[in-house]
């Protein structure tokens, strides 16, 4: 990594010797701290990947339920099949809070005086990783979020059941306890959350904003670099696929696009220009190039609506509109 501080001299030749090492990175005395709290958050998310792979939903107790309004049995049926659901949906929820902190987290240890953002993803490997792991993580939920449309319609029907379960509380004899697991305020949050298609992606960008905002233009800079620097590294990485420093086997393929996408849309929520914008930091049209070129090896259509769909400038006015070409599949 001695050679990232080459960047800072804009030559493009310097990219080549380039690399993030999201396989072998390990915390340093001083990453400790901030390391060890985003490790325990991270924990958790192949448990959480895995619960998402396996939601089935409640798709035919539902039609049942909808289907016989006054049999007591089968609503009490529906309505047990939903709970345990609910639940998962909640701590699906409550972990995108975590993760918000943890990205801010990183983004002030990786921003932070007096050390350059490039200065600390060079000597904060273990960090930068960590960083990547939550978007490699973020997109993967959304993917499987967005193919799954029995998340918002059991979370629909646990809304309408309750709600109407308020309004006429004694007519009913199924025990519906269970169901204040989630206070209202945190029902409406769940609500929007669920309700945008890539829900993590929004959280993760929201979180981001606020960073900025909190900031002096200084600071909102700093993040800026860390963000294009981060996404350029991920392309030079795709492109040279033989490097011996790091082995390009399908994971780490997979997981160095993901982390490129992702690194673009936060960039694109927090320059006031975007990412697509001319004079963008960000080499968009080769990062979209090399995605595309990843065909067979990941998702490449639901990345490139990721780019379409959740980034916030693409349909500015002074985006050109060949980027809306290149982003078709």
């Amino acid at each position: 990594m001695g050679n990232l501080l080459k960047v800072l001299q804009c030559k493009e030749e310097a990219l080549d010797d380039i690399f993030l090492d999201f396989e072998n990175a390990r915390p340093s005395s001083e990453e400790k701290e901030v390391y060890d709290r985003v490790a325990h958050v991270l924990s958790f998310a192949p448990g959480i990947i895995t619960e998402l792979k396996s939601y089935k939903g409640a798709g035919e107790e539902i039609r049942i339920a909808i289907s016989n309004p006054s049999n007591e049995e089968k609503q009490a049926d529906t309505w047990h099949a939903i709970i345990p659901l609910v639940k998962q949906l909640k701590e699906f929820y409550e972990f995108s809070k975590h993760l918000q902190k943890c990205i801010q987290d990183l983004l002030r240890a990786l921003t932070c005086q007096p050390l350059s953002p490039l200065q600390h993803l060079e000597t904060k490997q273990a960090l930068a990783k960590q960083f990547a792991e939550i978007l490699h993580f973020t997109l993967k939920f959304d993917d499987l979020k967005m193919n799954n449309p029995a998340i918002q319609n059991d979370f629909s029907y646990f809304r309408r059941t309750m709600s109407r379960r308020g309004m006429n509380s004694a007519s009913s004899s199924i025990d519906y306890e269970e169901g204040r697991c989630i206070s209202t305020e945190m029902a409406n949050e769940m609500s929007l959350f669920y309700a945008e298609a890539t829900p993590m992606l929004k959280t993760l960008s929201d979180a981001s904003t606020r960073f900025v905002q909190e900031n002096d233009d200084a600071g909102t800079e700093r993040t800026v670099e860390v963000l294009s620097t981060m996404a350029n590294i991920c392309k030079v990485m795709l492109e040279n696929p033989d490097d011996t420093r790091f082995q390009m086997g399908a994971d780490t393929v997979s997981f160095c696009v993901r982390v490129m996408v992702g690194v673009i849309i936060l960039y694109d929520h927090v320059h006031k220009d975007g990412a697509f914008a001319k004079g963008s930091k960000i080499d968009i049209k080769g990062s979209i190039k090399v995605l595309k070129e990843q065909n067979g090896k990941v998702k490449v259509k639901s990345l490139l609506n990721a780019l379409k769909y959740t980034t916030k400038h693409l349909n500015d006015e002074a985006t050109p509109k060949s980027y809306h070409k290149m982003l078709e599949p």
